[in-house]
């Protein structure tokens, strides 16, 4: 917004009403303010580091983090070209974004296993996007102090805790750094001179919207929930930026208000049409994130089929008003909410739908207040593509959903407090006093939130109680004390999971692993059936499941001295997953058992390929030489020499692995 049009905003705000406040001289509020903002900016990222400084301390938690770290060896191998090939071909996780595993390779190279490091960069990231918003919000309204409050409240509300402390949502902070920096580029390209301006101010006006393109690309390339970025410009056009040709809203008066800040007047309005060709770029550019997306959730299993159109939409509508319930009261917050399925009774989804037609209504009829419908369609459209109306994965809702969606609430009740304090010529410390009442309250609960991260016992426990009865949540703590060398506290967590979902294959898959080593080996052999009829599809989960189920009951069988039954089982592993070194081990001593040195020769081989050791080469050197391959075998046996520190011992548990069963 030019100087004009601010000068003349400021006529009609001071005009506005009875009661009006006296608007700083233009020789130096312009100077005061921005001391201010840059103190305020300071301000913000102190505190927000502050408040999360005891993730430092976190481990990496039982829930995806694995996938996009521990256990991935492409981004354990830190960057590389090949870690960049693979980041701009791979689908893993259910999605396509290179700049997230980029993000991940790049920490792994500097900190490794440490998860402080992790942790610490996901903090950073978090309270640069804290003072982002913080400018974007105000080089295009102006407002200081409701800027501010906005940045404030994103900074430190409970919901926002998930996507900082969980170092698998580093794709939430980076895609949100991009959706900001791309949002001020906007209004750096939008007070750029259109009408009437020299051509010589084209280029740069041309070169500003490019500017806009490549960081939603950006964007897109973090995490694809930003998707909706070419629908809140066009909400940003009708306000802050003014954009639109319709009748100006009037306003009220504001002292502490950053005017100018050296924008150049212009000519800008446009009609909507013109504003929608504006946008096609980045139409299709989202086009294309959403398609690489469905392909992303296709090959990777995210998609859920279980329930119907008509289920989707009930949970969509009360689940826009939890997370309003969520804004205003955030209580009993989790990374994981089951999802209602069938139980949502018909008159809950419609009361929901009645509040969201109501408030939409209200919305509407207040609409002379830009800000309020800009806030509410902000925070209605960025949560569309998470919604549920396609359902991913199992959850109802997330909170690390509300990261961006938050933002629109926080704008229509910060300005909308200013305007009736305003209106009503209420005292500046009589806003100031509860603003910050309302911070310290908020970062007292988001204070406890992140204690609850802090070890994966505690957050699950916790995530069990308040959304009980939560099956995930039960095999997650399960497994949590598993780790911790807690099995028989875990077993009660795996087989109430399996209670309350019989259908939920991990819980299954941990107790007959439990079973396994406690020797009842049919016990556990039923259950890895079990596991292997619920998983019966496609999906790449799930073949990762079948897959460590047939090679769990294959090494069963092979402890009953069942070897066809155990060979059998072993190959259906392989086919479905070749990345296991102790399938692949099994494999080769039932083989070679069975007189096939062969193929006995060929499966030690797969596992020496990912995980060499004496022992290994020593059983791939017997095999070679009963297959009649003895110069092979000479080398292989000189590799197991080399990597062995007792030879002697490494031969006889050599031995001893291929002495059959009884």
């Amino acid at each position: 917004m030019g100087t004009s049009t601010r000068t003349q905003l400021r006529r009609d705000e001071s005009s506005h009403g009875k009661k009006t406040a006296r608007v700083p001289q233009e020789s130096s509020a312009p100077a005061t303010s921005l001391r201010w903002a840059v103190l305020l900016s300071f301000l913000l990222a102190l505190f927000t580091i502050a408040l999360y400084a005891p993730v430092q301390s976190h481990p990496f938690v039982n829930y995806d983090d694995d996938v996009y770290v521990t256990v991935n060896d492409h981004v354990k191998a830190g960057l590389s070209w090949q870690t960049v090939t693979w980041a701009f071909t791979s689908y893993d996780a259910a999605n396509w974004h290179p700049l997230t595993w980029l993000s991940h390779a790049a920490d792994y190279q500097w900190f490794g296993d440490d998860p402080a490091g992790h942790h610490d960069i996901n903090l950073l990231l978090h309270a640069i996007n804290v003072v982002l918003l913080f400018w974007v919000l105000l080089r295009a309204t102006g407002f200081v102090g409701r800027s501010c409050m906005v940045a404030a409240l994103f900074a430190i509300h409970p919901i926002n805790t998930e996507t900082v402390v969980w170092i698998a949502e580093r794709k939430n902070l980076l895609s949100m750094m991009l959706f900001l920096l791309a949002l001020g580029a906007y209004h750096w390209y939008a007070t750029t001179p259109s009408t009437g301006a020299p051509k010589a101010d084209q280029p740069r006006r041309l070169l500003r919207y490019l500017a806009v393109v490549f960081l939603y690309a950006l964007a897109v390339m973090a995490k694809p929930q930003v998707v909706t970025f070419p629908f809140v410009l066009l909400l940003w056009d009708y306000w802050p930026l003014q954009r639109v040709s319709l009748p100006s809203s009037p306003g009220v008066p504001q002292v502490w208000r950053l005017p100018d800040l050296g924008a150049r007047a212009t000519s800008n309005k446009r009609w909507l049409s013109f504003l929608l060709l504006e946008k096609i770029p980045l139409l299709l550019m989202s086009a294309a994130s959403v398609l690489l997306t469905v392909q992303a959730q296709r090959e990777g299993g995210g998609f859920n089929p279980d329930y119907t159109l008509f289920v989707r939409c009930e949970n969509a509508a009360v689940s826009y008003v939890r997370y309003i319930g969520k804004a205003f009261w955030p209580a009993h917050l989790a990374p994981m909410y089951p999802h209602p399925g069938t139980s949502l009774k018909l008159w809950q989804a419609a009361a929901a739908l009645l509040v969201l037609v109501a408030i939409s209504a209200l919305v509407i009829r207040a609409r002379r207040q830009r800000y309020l419908p800009v806030g509410w369609l902000w925070f209605l459209g960025t949560l569309v593509p998470m919604i549920g109306i396609v359902q991913v994965g199992r959850q109802a809702l997330a909170d690390r959903y509300a990261y961006l969606s938050f933002i629109g609430l926080f704008i229509m009740v910060c300005w909308g407090v200013a305007e009736l304090a305003d209106r009503r010529g209420f005292p500046r410390l009589w806003i100031a006093a509860p603003s910050c009442a309302v911070l310290l309250a908020l970062a007292f609960v988001t204070h406890r939130q992140i204690g609850y991260w802090s070890d994966n016992v505690t957050l699950w426990a916790h995530t069990a109680e308040v959304t009980y009865p939560n099956y995930e949540a039960e095999d997650n703590l399960g497994e949590a004390l598993e780790k911790a060398g807690r099995p028989e506290e875990a077993i009660p967590h795996f087989i109430r999971a399996a209670q309350i979902n019989p259908a939920f294959p991990p819980a299954t898959m941990f107790l007959a692993v439990h079973d396994q080593r406690l020797g009842n080996l049919r016990e556990a052999i039923a259950k890895y059936r079990q596991v292997i009829r619920e998983t019966d599809n496609a999906s790449y989960q799930n073949a990762a499941m079948r897959a460590l189920a047939f090679g769990n009951m294959g090494h069963a069988y092979r402890q009953l001295a069942d070897l066809p039954a155990a060979r059998a089982n072993l190959q259906q592993s392989v086919q479905l997953k070749q990345d296991n070194f102790q399938v692949w081990m099994d494999l080769g001593l039932v083989s070679q058992l069975l007189g096939a040195p062969a193929e006995a020769a060929h499966a030690y081989g797969e596992a020496m390929r990912l995980q060499p050791s004496d022992v290994g080469y020593l059983l791939l050197a017997r095999a070679l030489e009963q297959n009649g391959q003895k110069q092979q075998a000479d080398e292989v046996l000189q590799k197991a020499k080399l990597l062995t520190n007792n030879y002697q011992r490494a031969q006889e548990a050599a031995a001893a692995l291929l002495r059959p069963a009884r």
